[in-house]
């Protein structure tokens, strides 16, 4: 009979919690967790697909790799895959002693507590670039908040549920979600009149068609339509000149940059008439409060940091912060990023690292720098630069020059394709987990995730790899050392801090691999699968001290130290996740970090940045008169761990989608292969036509472009997108690439092309047979 667990989904960063029907080692069924704090039941319809991530044996790697002379894999066991990496680990250390070393994870939507035990490897390895999936998209929004908050760990979240008015900029909740239970909220809006919604988007998307107020700029526009709906609000007397009195400096410098923004230009820049723009100042001047909810559509579009803090000053310009429904701060119990100082660099490009976090669009020129420093050696865990980092084929390139590249993973992906040892992981299901994106408030929540299944034979929990990995490298702690700390957490646990003190203490370098050192220690004292949850012992002291008021509010007792136990043992205790924290809205003001504890509105070089802005500089390009959404949204894509094609309801092949006169103008018809290309590259798709999309503008989805080994040869599913986009276009703070604008050319495919896709299309069958074959 089939047995019900606890879990998540992991194919968003909202991680809703699920109950899955587990039976003979595969999950059966999977429904809303209706105990889960945040997600209070609901799923949309990809969850339900999560049996093809854990169920499709015939994908998953195990048996540890190493690539031989002729290119290709052989198959070794862990202890001399440990042993032969640790060996060469250790000689990069001593040839390039604190530099040179590369990490590319940290964890992804759901897959993230190796992330502590993977940043102590880099600990030990020197202070080289550490890349994950939020250098790709949200650092230039962290950049951001440092300058506004006083630390880039200060971090915005949304009260759309109790909004009376939500502004959606560049995302599509229906779709993308993005905060707890969206088609929820949406529909609630929808329902209730006194509610109202204003989308801005280039698309009419689904959230588009229920809005009161849909704002289709031009693509890449962004930054010249929120300026000048500033500009109308502050002319109208929009500004809550109190709440900027009492909680904001630089407001003067602010309002006079805003006052010189000149509004009917910008407004034709983006393509948005006068009155439209009226209407939607009007409507924001005039509501009670207002949420403002923003996502990668404008964090990867042109101007993106400009873009960040244009939509910060929306909500803050008005007042509407740190009140219901409206835009605030949120705890953490376990911060995701860190503040970056500003000295902190990579120093082979001179880039700035925000969070703590090197560019992942720096990642190829960091390996192929001529610098002392650039990357030799390199980690990737639970991520896929070959395919998700601007310029595959530069990133391709760049990966086999490394000395070494390590990829831990569960599946044979693009780029373990390029490593020379494939590590195999066990997957999200078999072991402990947590959901660590925890962006809510006022109340706030954490869920550690129980194993549903073991490890399949032959695969690892990352976090045990690594401590592996340390304990060949020489530098964990003695055997005894260890024994006699575990002994502590199992017999005195109030003494346990004082003794990791103590031992830290007595060799400071211990501090690196402090997550080690737990899970060894306090870890094999906890309950059988949950030894990697011993990480967040720390934290959740931390918490306590920080938050104790929020804390108990939320109804976790005790005073000091004891508190922090208490939130220990609810993680431990808490299958469906539990609430760590519960704010009054006004109190996430002392969240604020700045020694005044005030926001700081005027930074020099956004409003540098605005008398820089230009139209001429978004308008199109004759030889690549299009404008791709790269990585769109989709029923049926999610990130790059489903594995399995056949989880896809729809759209199997990631279809190009456009508008039907834009189809008729190139002279193609729908389900035709196109060619799309770039300065960059070229990739043959399949096409569709999508009325919602503005006339010029074309769309591909995110999560394809898979590579698989067929009796024929490889075939690969979908569009490899990033062999389209470039390196060099991107954001000049953060790097950000400006995968939402991308110049591009569609055109009828070459005979060549259209007969390379006809093999393809005989692979993908014989794929498709194989894996019926594999179960």
């Amino acid at each position: 009979m089939p047995e019900l667990k606890k879990s998540a989904c992991i194919l968003c960063y909202i991680n809703c919690g699920i109950e899955a029907e587990v039976a003979d080692g595969k999950i059966v069924k999977v429904r809303g967790d209706a105990d889960n704090p945040k997600s209070k039941g609901y799923i949309c319809q990809k969850a339900a697909r999560l049996p093809f991530y854990n169920n499709t044996r015939g994908l998953r790697l195990t048996k540890p790799l190493r690539k031989n002379k002729a290119g290709g894999f052989d198959e070794i066991e862990w202890d001399v895959a440990i042993e032969e990496i640790a060996a060469r680990l250790n000689a990069h250390r001593a040839a390039h002693p604190g530099h040179g070393f590369g990490y590319v994870g940290g964890g992804g939507q759901g897959n993230v507590l190796g992330g502590p035990f993977g940043q102590a490897l880099c600990a030990v390895m020197g202070k080289g670039p550490y890349f994950n999936a939020l250098s790709q998209e949200k650092t230039g929004d962290f950049w951001v908040n440092g300058r506004l908050f006083g630390s880039q760990a200060c971090h915005t979240a949304e009260d759309v549920h109790h909004a009376e008015l939500t502004v959606v900029l560049g995302c599509n909740p229906w779709m993308a979600h993005g905060f707890p239970r969206a088609r929820d909220a949406m529909s609630a809006i929808k329902r209730d009149d006194s509610r109202k919604l204003i989308v801005i988007d280039p698309r009419r998307t689904e959230v588009a068609d229920i809005a009161d107020l849909h704002l289709a700029l031009r693509p890449g526009t962004d930054a010249f339509l929120l300026a000048a709906l500033l500009a109308m609000i502050v002319r109208r007397g929009g500004a809550d000149e109190h709440f900027l009195q009492e909680h904001a400096t630089g407001w003067d410098e602010v309002r006079a940059m805003l006052l010189d923004v000149p509004v009917d230009a910008w407004l034709e820049a983006a393509q948005i008439d006068r009155a439209q723009a009226e209407a939607a100042a009007d409507m924001i001047v005039a509501a009670e409060s207002m949420s403002v909810r923003v996502d990668v559509g404008m964090q990867q579009a042109r101007n993106s940091t400009l873009n960040s803090y244009f939509e910060k000053l929306l909500f803050l310009v008005t007042g509407n912060f740190a009140r219901r429904g409206c835009n605030g701060l949120h705890s953490w119990l376990a911060p995701m990023w860190r503040n970056s100082p500003p000295a902190e660099i990579d120093e082979a490009t001179g880039q700035v690292r925000i969070g703590g976090i090197s560019p992942l669009n720096d990642l190829p020129t960091l390996i192929e720098a001529d610098h002392d420093h650039r990357i030799r050696t390199m980690v990737v865990d639970s991520s896929n630069p070959a395919n998700t980092a601007s310029n595959t084929a530069f990133v391709e390139k760049a990966l086999s020059s490394l000395d070494m590249l390590v990829v831990i993973e569960v599946a044979m992906t693009e780029t373990a394709r390029l490593a020379d040892y494939v590590l195999p992981a066990a997957n999200q299901f078999e072991k402990c987990e947590t959901t660590l994106f925890s962006f809510d408030y006022p109340e706030n929540t954490f869920h550690l995730r129980r194993p549903l299944f073991a490890p399949l034979p032959g695969t690892l929990p990352e976090p045990e790899i690594y401590v592996r990995l340390l304990r060949a490298m020489g530098v964990m702690p003695p055997q005894d050392k260890i024994d006699a700390l575990r002994a502590v957490a199992t017999n005195d646990r109030p003494a346990f801090g004082a003794a990791l003190a103590g031992l830290m203490r007595e060799n400071p370098a211990y501090r690196k691999i402090g997550a080690a050192i737990l899970y060894e220690t306090l870890g094999q004292t906890l309950p059988a699968g949950l030894e990697a949850g011993a990480v967040f012992w720390s934290a959740a002291h931390q918490c306590a001290a920080e938050h104790a008021v929020a804390v108990k509010r939320a109804g976790i007792d005790g005073e000091g130290a004891a508190l922090g136990e208490a939130i220990f043992t609810k993680i431990m205790e808490s299958p469906s996740g539990f609430v760590f924290s519960e704010h009054e809205y006004d109190e996430v003001l002392g969240l604020i970090r700045h020694a005044d504890g005030k926001i700081h509105l005027a930074i020099p070089e956004m409003l540098e940045w605005v008398d820089r802005l230009d139209p001429a500089q978004v308008a199109p390009d004759p030889a690549f008169p299009f404008m791709l959404i790269g990585g769109q949204r989709r029923h049926y894509n999610a990130n790059q761990v489903i594995r399995d094609p056949r989880w896809r309801k729809n759209d199997p092949n990631g279809a190009l989608q456009m508008h039907p006169h834009d189809l008729a103008r190139v002279g193609g018809n729908p389900g035709d292969w196109m060619a799309v290309s770039t300065i960059t590259g070229r990739v043959v798709v399949r096409v569709e036509t999508d009325e919602r999309l503005r006339i010029g503008q074309v769309a591909l989805p995110h999560g394809y472009g898979q590579i698989y080994d067929t009796v024929r040869g490889a075939v690969t599913i979908g569009p490899r997108l990033n062999m389209l986009t470039t390196t060099d276009d991107c954001d000049p703070i953060a790097r950000t690439p400006y995968h939402k604008n991308v110049a591009v050319q569609v055109e009828l495919p070459t005979a060549q092309e259209l007969r390379d896709q006809e093999e393809q299309d005989v692979r993908r069958s014989l794929l498709a047979e194989a894996l019926v074959a594999s179960g």
